[in-house]
């Protein structure tokens, strides 16, 4: 369960880097930052999802 939660926090953490980026170099519509919020709260809740149904949940960086 700790080990979604990590995920999901990097996951979170890596986008809300990749839009301050963006900012600096670049205005983003507010809709456009509003669309991307919402594609990762939809896969932070699929990823909770499928830990409450008894799926793995787990989500690993690639092996070397």
């Amino acid at each position: 369960m700790i080990e979604l939660a990590i995920s999901i926090l990097w996951l979170v953490g890596v986008v809300w880097l990749a839009i301050y980026a963006v900012k600096i170099f670049a205005p983003i519509p507010a809709r456009i930052e509003q669309l991307i919020w919402v594609i990762v709260l939809i896969l932070c809740l699929i990823a909770a999802l499928t830990l409450l149904a008894g799926g793995g949940g787990n989500i690993h960086f690639p092996a070397r």
